[in-house]
């Protein structure tokens, strides 16, 4: 069965491993090519495992690796066609590795991934639907501003999905950003709150998706501990029960304890 591995995850930087140790994809490279070498190392992951690279968007903390790492090990990169435009004008790249578009879906590894749109502040976001060769289903949507009825869609009867849980409204209104830029979090092309996870993630229990993992946390505005308080009694008040109904983590900002999920 494969595994999801929350390598880093949050505004420092985010990449994800989904697969077995010998073959998978990345979700971002959001880290240096170092340090998400050394992080795949404390798996027991070789780089030649990994067989693509899967960019949400070209924000730097999903791509700060994206460049070296890709060349380094002569990786495919799969991304929107207006995201590629958005790397070639940042440089990041610069015909050292290969880049294709995610308009259709795509066969790595015996991974079959499709894309789904994303409302954010970027060229043209996407999430990821993952199917594995055992033919279990991973949803991944992180950096949005609000669940379309596309994601929600997607996000629906999945085995296991990542959904971005970034602050809290409250401690992002009283907290030092400034204005504009607590603007641009509470925006439709921004990021989740707690709150509208929280919302979220009932409803899709009824739809048969059941288990949960909290991503991209602000360091800023947000906690591990209230990210999950505040997705776990939505559950709870609407007659679920943990751990039977469904089970419910949050991506660690970086994997210290090599916490992972098969699924």
């Amino acid at each position: 069965m494969a595994r999801l591995i929350p390598l880093f995850s949050g505004s420092s930087g985010n990449c994800y491993y989904i697969g077995s140790k010998k073959s998978g994809i990345l979700i971002d490279a959001g880290r240096s090519a170092k340090q998400i070498k050394e992080k795949l190392a404390s798996f027991d992951i070789e780089p030649s495992a990994v067989k693509g690279i899967f960019v949400t968007h070209e924000h730097i903390d999903h791509v700060k690796g994206l460049r070296v790492f890709a060349s380094k090990f002569k990786l495919p990169v799969f991304a929107s066609e207006k995201t590629i435009l958005a790397l070639r004008d940042m440089e990041i790249h610069d015909g050292s590795f290969q880049i294709h578009s995610v308009e259709n879906k795509i066969e790595v590894a015996g991974i079959t991934v499709k894309n789904f749109k994303i409302s954010h502040d970027c060229a043209d976001g996407r999430g990821y639907k993952i199917y594995t060769e055992d033919e279990r289903v991973l949803s991944f949507a992180t950096d949005l501003g609000f669940v379309s009825d596309e994601v929600f869609e997607n996000l629906c009867g999945c085995d296991f999905a990542v959904i971005e849980s970034n602050h809290d409204v409250n401690m992002l209104l009283n907290g030092p950003y400034p204005y504009m830029l607590k603007r641009r979090i509470l925006s439709e092309r921004g990021h989740l709150s707690n709150e509208t996870t929280a919302g979220l993630l009932p409803e899709l229990v009824k739809k048969g998706t059941r288990r949960f993992m909290l991503a991209h946390l602000s360091s800023e505005n947000n906690t591990k501990e209230l990210s999950f308080e505040t997705s776990l009694c939505s559950l709870k008040m609407a007659g679920f029960e943990e751990n039977k109904d469904f089970t419910l983590n949050v991506s660690p900002k970086e994997n210290i304890n090599l916490e992972s999920v098969i699924f």
